[in-house]
């Protein structure tokens, strides 16, 4: 049985519980959860096996799966986040607070309302929380959160047309540089390397380690090479048609297949 289960927030925020009594859960259940001050709900999204090196403990406990009348509540709540989402912003732009809301997201038993926004600095929102409050009854958590974390919670595709890779296999943020981008021989043009967020797409980080290893395979940029017209330095490579492009000193250049150009280095 599954000790450990990934479980899945609204905004695809995910985090792990345990699951002590064993429930059978299977993916796309909906759960009850322990949290900090009362019970959330959540959507089964992935299995973990536990192993020593864990302190299962420390996790916080699966409390039951989710009713019939637990998700009619939940859709309730998600009707209610819209609501007060409207009212953050209208309350916001009162107390002229340079500051973009983004999302309103209630804990299951109305015990926290939640609401994430964008700035460029620090906002002093106390006035807008104790208006807040007034008006849920309930305790009001605003938290500032970074592009990246913006379009994660507004999901969407990418500009490659699937789904964001912040929705789906990113679980943490990682510092993405142009550098990546020359590495991988990409025009630094930052409309094309730039994702929904504005910032440099993160599959420049997670494709690294492929670039690398194809790298490997070819020569050098500026490697002298004697081919049968003369001696050419490498000018550009192309990993996925394994080719080599050669540029002479008359300003001529050719295309040679990878395989021509590791046969003429090995003589």
């Amino acid at each position: 049985m599954n000790e450990i289960i990934e479980i899945e927030f609204k905004g695809f925020r995910r985090e792990f519980y345990r699951n002590p009594e064993q429930y059978p859960f299977r993916k796309g259940d909906f759960a009850i959860l322990q949290s900090d001050k009362g019970e959330d709900i959540g959507r089964v999204h992935h299995f973990k096996d536990s192993d020593n090196s864990e302190d299962i403990n420390k996790l916080m406990e699966i409390l039951r799966k989710a009713s019939k009348e637990e998700l009619e509540k939940l859709f309730k709540n998600r009707e209610e986040e819209e609501e007060s989402l409207k009212k953050c912003r209208e309350l916001s732009i009162k107390h002229n607070l340079v500051m973009k809301i983004i999302d309103a997201e209630y804990q299951f038993d109305y015990n926290k309302l939640t609401f994430y926004f964008t700035a460029d600095g620090r906002v002093d929102f106390r006035e807008l929380v104790k208006n807040l409050a007034s008006i849920y009854k309930t305790r009001i958590e605003l938290r500032q959160i970074g592009a990246r974390d913006e379009a994660k919670r507004t999901g969407g595709c990418g500009v490659c047309g699937i789904s964001k890779c912040c929705t789906t296999c990113i679980t943490e943020f990682s510092p993405i540089t142009t550098q990546l981008a020359k590495e991988q021989h990409l025009t630094l043009n930052p409309l094309k390397l730039s994702g929904c967020c504005g910032k440099l797409k993160c599959c420049l980080l997670f494709e690294k380690e492929f670039y690398q290893e194809a790298k490997a395979k070819f020569p050098a940029i500026e490697t002298v090479i004697k081919t049968p017209h003369g001696d050419g330095k490498v000018e550009k490579i192309d990993i996925f048609n394994e080719s080599v492009t050669v540029r002479y000193e008359n300003d001529m250049c050719d295309k040679m297949s990878l395989i021509d150009v590791l046969n003429i280095l090995k003589e």
